[in-house]
């Protein structure tokens, strides 16, 4: 059943669906969090904050009423809190290009270091990521440690892009090594985990300036409701994962996930861009629409592989300067399958972990 909560302006269009399983399920809940996001979200950690509360709000009554729920926040959510502080321009800035040419621009001595320290092949964005490194691990950590404890939820916190993180004495730290796609878990109390995951299998607009980490590294966390294994988007549609998965025994999978360009998910499916896999059929690129293809090449169509019980992939939407997303939450309950189609913006999708109801 659909249900149309009146506030989160400006999103006249978001809606919030409670997915069941076969019968009626019992919480906790696994809930995956579709946001709008627009430039002027990430003027500052509050502004971004803010914003997600503002989903987390629609949902207090049901997760406030099972704890031990875990939220699936969506890939680079944290990664665009490069621009926080930034020069007004920067936010009104008609493409990324420009965007972060104005934050170079209010930062030449920091930047020209930030080159001289970064020898990747897309060197103006590994010095732009080096420059704001340390400010974005802050402010990632200070959102997402708010949001779980304010919440008393389990945050799978999306992603973001930093050098060489790790967690030290309870504090997200940026290093001067190789740039990776990186995401964390932050508990009920706020804490944030001290293992972070790293994307294996960077897409080709992220091989420029991030490195890939071995899969086999996969950690996998301890929450209420079972154990939890984090794949960050491309990671989803590759068996070595899915392996790494099965060894680490998770009962549960989240995928924060980025899919662009607007438009695409009823658009042919073009195929692999990570590397075919030998167990995908390669005559269903072009037969499948993206969306098909994301349900079975993906999460949903490998869950039982790694041998977990439920899965999430949430999708960041909105238009962040020029770039357009697409994306439709997906949920998985054994051999259930439930999509959000017919949404072209923000959702919230909650799928009971808990025994079904009669």
């Amino acid at each position: 059943m659909w249900r149309q909560p009146a506030s989160l302006t400006p999103d006249p269009d978001l809606q919030l669906r409670a997915i069941e399983r076969a019968a009626a399920g019992e919480g906790p809940y696994l809930v995956g969090v579709q946001p709008w996001l627009e430039p002027g979200h990430y003027h500052s950690a509050a502004a971004l904050h803010e914003r997600l509360a503002g989903y987390l709000d629609e949902i207090r009554d049901e997760i406030d009423a099972e704890p031990g729920s875990i939220i699936v926040f969506p890939e680079h959510v944290g990664t665009w809190l490069v621009a926080a502080g930034a020069p007004r321009p920067a936010f009104t800035a008609d493409t990324t290009a420009a965007a972060m040419g104005t934050l170079v621009a209010a930062n030449p001595l920091r930047f020209a270091a930030a080159w001289l320290g970064s020898d990747e092949a897309d060197r103006m964005a590994a010095a732009i990521f080096r420059m704001r490194a340390d400010a974005m691990a802050r402010d990632y950590q200070a959102v997402f440690s708010a949001l779980a404890a304010e919440y008393r939820v389990t945050i799978a916190a999306g992603s973001i892009v930093l050098s060489e993180p790790r967690v030290e004495n309870g504090v997200l730290i940026a290093g001067d090594g190789p740039l990776y796609n990186t995401a964390a878990l932050f508990h009920p109390d706020g804490s944030i985990d001290p293992q972070l995951v790293r994307k294996s299998h960077p897409i080709p607009s992220e091989t420029p300036f991030t490195a890939a980490w071995p899969a086999e590294n996969l950690p996998v966390f301890e929450t209420p409701p079972g154990r939890l294994a984090v794949l960050i988007c491309a990671d989803s549609w590759h068996p070595d994962l899915y392996a790494s998965v099965r060894a680490l025994d998770a009962d549960i999978i989240a995928v924060p996930a980025f899919l662009q360009p607007a438009n695409v998910w009823d658009q042919p499916w073009g195929g692999y861009t990570t590397g075919w896999p030998d167990d995908v059929d390669r005559t269903d690129a072009g037969r499948l629409t993206e969306g098909e293809a994301w349900q079975r090449h993906a999460l949903a169509g490998r869950l039982a592989s790694g041998g977990a019980e439920f899965g999430m992939t949430a999708y960041l939407r909105g238009q962040l300067w020029d770039m357009g997303s697409d994306g439709s939450n997906i949920a998985i309950a054994g051999e259930a399958l439930f999509v959000s189609d017919g949404l072209d913006g923000a959702a919230l999708t909650l799928l009971p972990l808990g025994p079904a109801g009669e």
